[in-house]
């Protein structure tokens, strides 16, 4: 069955660069982000996986942890890591998960035969302290991912969980917020001391409410 926004993340045990990990036991209580790669030594992966490890500071900086994973076993990634520290300025510093059985690839769906019916398409699951994925996006191979709006998709995920709002198009930490149409007027009142502007009865707009 194919993984769906709300179901639990599916556990495994895998190799990785950095030894044998369990997934659910590596985050622990935090986020995390699982990004899948077709095959090593590939060029967009090989600038993704570097442009990741430059910025593990600002994902460590909202508690999420890094992961990928690619479908070639532990000796061939450990020569990739060489060509992406040489080409991309940046040593990996987070797991690679080795998974030449194709068994995390298979858990998580991500091989689509029309694509390609060997290799993983390039997708990213991000999940939350509960384990339950929050946000799927999948890529075609010519098209690098946005590091920028998977950060921006992240402040989103985490304001909109412990805050009853969403976030509006082309939203940025510390922009304003939605109230979500579920909450009363009043109830509003409590939650929002700072005021909203009401568009239109569905449509209140009011200043992020952790800043």
């Amino acid at each position: 069955m194919p993984v769906r926004l709300g179901d639990t993340a599916p556990d495994f045990t895998a190799e990785t660069t950095e030894g044998t990990l369990r997934f659910h036991e590596y985050l622990g209580s935090s986020w995390g982000m699982l990004f899948s790669h077709p095959k090593d030594f590939t060029p967009v992966c090989t600038t993704e996986l570097g442009a990741f490890a430059r910025r593990k500071a600002e994902f460590d900086h909202r508690d999420v942890k890094l992961i990928g994973i690619s479908v070639d076993p532990i000796e061939s990634h450990r020569g990739w890591i060489g060509d992406i520290a040489e080409t991309q300025g940046a040593a990996l510093n987070y797991p690679l998960i080795a998974d030449p059985e194709r068994k995390v690839a298979t858990a998580y769906d991500m091989i689509h035969p029309n694509a390609n019916d060997t290799f993983t398409v390039r997708s990213v699951f991000i999940i939350g302290p509960d384990k339950k994925v929050k946000l799927m996006l999948t890529y075609p191979a010519s098209t690098g991912r946005n590091v920028d709006e998977l950060l921006r998709v992240i402040d989103s995920l985490q304001l909109t969980a412990n805050h009853a709002v969403a976030t509006p198009v082309d939203w940025k930490d510390g922009d304003d917020c939605i109230i979500v149409p579920s909450l009363s007027d009043a109830d509003a009142k409590t939650k929002f001391p700072k005021g909203w502007k009401t568009l239109k009865p569905y449509l209140r707009v009011t200043p992020q409410p952790n800043k």
